[in-house]
């Protein structure tokens, strides 16, 4: 159930890499190759991506070509919160799943159903819909009450899961609201969920396993991108890259 976030930062990789000529993509493939026995996907965070220019989008192109011809057995998200008027989502949809050619992209359902179906209508592909986010400003909006009674998250579930199959649309649910999972999974028993926040934001990983599994045991995607991918800053830190996602992998396992 492991992913591996990508959230590759000049200003925090090694100083050695700096010296390589794609300094993030040298990151990524040794990050990549340390961890793909452990990882089921891999989720680059597009603005660390988009922070550094044409170079960055070189970067993430390298490593979006690296990982589908060397592991396409893997899962690739694009945590890129899309999510704007129908033709602009199209557009959106047509960049990350042609042009880079990812599995899914995480899209922000604030404007509605129109500005998320377009991104649903590519065979093979997923949208992981934000539903209930970690950072503490997620409650300004996502916890309020409906005038039907539910909270605003729990009216996106609803309305959404009609919008999609559970082979196409799943969501974003924060390690750190946990105490949640229970409750929403009343709501989509069946969907995948997404879950950053474990590691280094101070997610429980027995938590999201004890009350996000879907009604067969499954549906979990449970992101760590700090808490591996910078457990050392030396010469061998895809070795403690590695090593932090076997010690996740086996904490999961033992729920399975």
């Amino acid at each position: 159930m492991l992913c591996v976030g990508l959230d590759t930062d000049i200003e925090k990789i090694p100083e050695h890499l700096l010296k390589e000529e794609d300094p993030i993509f040298s990151f990524n493939k040794s990050i990549i190759d340390a961890t793909h026995k452990y990882a089921v996907a891999y989720k680059p965070n597009l603005a660390f991506y988009e922070a550094e220019g044409l170079k960055g989008w070189s970067s993430l192109e390298r490593t979006m070509d690296y990982i589908n011809k060397n592991y396409p057995e893997v899962f690739t998200i694009a945590d890129a919160k899309r999510g704007d008027i129908g033709n602009t989502s199209q557009r959106y949809a047509k960049a990350f799943f042609n042009q880079f050619n990812f599995d899914s992209l995480t899209v922000a359902p604030y404007m509605g159903s129109d500005s998320v179906k377009p991104f649903l209508g590519y065979p093979g592909k997923w949208v992981i819909l934000l539903a209930l986010t970690s950072n503490p400003g997620g409650a300004d909006f996502q916890l309020q009450d409906t005038k039907e009674g539910r909270k605003l998250y729990q009216e996106v579930l609803r309305q959404s899961s009609a919008w999609a199959t559970e082979e196409e649309l799943m969501y974003v649910v924060g390690a750190t609201k946990a105490a949640h999972l229970k409750e929403l999974r009343s709501l989509v028993p069946n969907h995948f969920l997404l879950v950053p926040g474990v590691g280094a934001q101070g997610g429980s990983v027995d938590e999201v396993m004890e009350y996000g599994r879907s009604s067969n045991g499954m549906g979990l995607l449970i992101n760590s991108s700090r808490g591996i991918i910078y457990a050392d800053r030396g010469r061998d830190f895809a070795v403690a890259a590695e090593r932090e996602a076997e010690k996740l992998q086996i904490q999961m396992s033992a729920w399975l």
